[in-house]
């Protein structure tokens, strides 16, 4: 039986509930959102599992939610963070088949960034042992989000859009979808990852400071026909290559990188070429989704980090207890994963 501490050191939200404003997933210091402190190790309830942490990845989403621009509330003085790798330690009931498992887990009201936390067990996927702990700590958000928009992308023809590229999301994307016979068009920020995009699986790839990119996708639009736009920038260039597309386009936005508000120019597009306007939660997917889809795409994930298909990116490596210090300098480093350990 393990014998588990009372307390443990956990990085605790300093603010509750929305912001007023939104300013992006970029932070200058994390103790203007976050602390350090002490506090109870948390118990599992029915159908809930207590998950010793080895690995947590640092998302996006981290940042939008502990700035209060996530679509959940923060709740003051209770861990931050949504995804980690580690082993469960105790369970509630009905959760007794994951006990001394290692699995990879989303802590859906947050709660990764400490010693120890309390998920539901259906936020939990067990991991191979030739997974690492990195590969499990960010086994779940970007790979089944790649999966799944990919899945979608491929219903409405060869050819799909995938913006912010460079990211541990985008990659997955393109290596998915040249595996599938797609072709994906990468949009990017910087000249010199374009090559390393397409060796890893995009079609084409524009860079989105070049001052003629909307018509260089405009051609590519005609040529390739992409009719499925999956966006985690959400800014007028993407109002604009939005617009670029053919009839039935679908914008899916899945972030928010950037804080600029975009208008909508072309409103009859809608109306006039049965264009839409969607978003993805993948949340929403793991709870909606039937269980035998789901574990066909979760095996099909595991498989790909087992052989080197897949492999996280660590762009840098954080102690549980540098993270309120040192976690905005970490997080400008390349396009990697930030890894959080104890």
């Amino acid at each position: 039986m393990t014998i588990l501490p009372s307390t443990m050191f956990a990085v605790i939200q300093t603010h509750d509930g929305y912001s007023d404003t939104a300013t992006g997933p970029v932070i200058d210091a994390a103790a203007d959102w976050l602390a350090e402190a002490e506090v109870p190790v948390p118990q599992p309830g029915p159908g809930q599992v207590l998950i010793r942490l080895r690995t947590a990845s640092v998302n996006p989403s981290d940042i939008h939610f502990i700035k209060g621009e996530y679509g959940q509330p923060r709740v003051q003085d209770t861990p931050a963070g949504f995804e980690g790798c580690g082993d469960v330690v105790a369970t509630g009931a009905g959760a007794e088949a994951l006990n001394g498992l290692r699995v990879a887990f989303v802590a859906a009201n947050a709660g990764a960034w400490a010693e120890y936390v309390v998920t539901q067990a259906q936020m939990c996927i067990p991991l191979r042992p030739e997974i690492s702990d990195d590969d499990g700590s960010a086994q779940i958000v970007n790979p089944l989000t790649a999966m799944a928009m990919v899945d979608i992308a491929r219903g409405d023809g060869d050819a799909f859009v995938v913006s912010a590229a460079t990211s541990q999301l985008g990659k997955l994307m393109c290596s998915l979808g040249r595996d599938l016979g797609l072709k994906p068009i990468a949009l990017v920020r910087r000249s010199d990852a374009v090559e390393a995009l397409k060796e890893l699986g995009a079609h084409e790839v524009l860079v989105t400071t070049d001052p003629d990119v909307t018509q260089k996708f405009a051609v590519l639009s005609k040529e390739l026909k992409p009719r499925v736009f999956l966006d985690a920038v959400a800014d007028q260039l993407s109002e604009q290559i939005f617009c670029a597309m053919l009839n039935g386009a679908r914008w899916i936005c899945y972030g928010k990188l950037s804080a600029e508000l975009p208008k909508l120019t072309q409103t009859g597009q809608l109306i006039f070429m049965g264009k839409r306007i969607e978003g993805f939660w993948l949340t929403q997917w793991m709870t909606s989704t039937p269980p035998a889809d789901q574990m066909r795409v979760v095996g099909e994930v595991q498989a790909r980090f087992a052989d080197g298909r897949w492999k996280t990116d660590v762009s840098e490596r954080l102690a549980l207890r540098d993270v309120v210090s040192n976690l905005a300098d970490a997080l400008k480093k390349g396009d990697g994963k930030v890894i959080i350990t104890p």
